[in-house]
């Protein structure tokens, strides 16, 4: 029965790989920029969603909502696979309605 063999490095150690990276790496190749700029926008895409419900935190969401906006256009131009694309898409609207919800309950300051 085959099976397979975990991967080994240059030394002879064996290559501990992230999950999370692995999921976002479909094609096999590291991204770390990439991946980078996805958790972020993923994160301030949350961050943004959270908080526009509460009118007193109409700040935070609109702050987040705008630097998740930012981050996902960056993140979007820059992405290499369409796992990291769908992420971006996703938190990036999260992150547009945060802002607009934000806005509404208050703005910017």
């Amino acid at each position: 029965m085959a099976q397979s063999a975990p991967p080994v490095g240059a030394t002879g150690q064996v290559v501990r790989r992230n999950p999370l990276a692995a999921l976002f790496n479909t094609d096999g190749k590291p991204h770390p920029l990439e991946n980078t700029l996805t958790a972020v926008t993923a994160v301030l895409g949350i961050i943004a969603i959270a908080t526009c419900a509460f009118r007193s935190l109409h700040v935070v969401a609109s702050w987040a909502g705008l630097a998740g906006v930012a981050t996902a256009a960056v993140a979007q131009y820059k992405s290499a696979t369409t796992a990291e694309r769908f992420v971006i898409v996703v938190a990036g609207g999260m992150a547009a309605v945060g802002l607009g919800i934000g806005l509404a309950h208050g703005g910017l300051i």
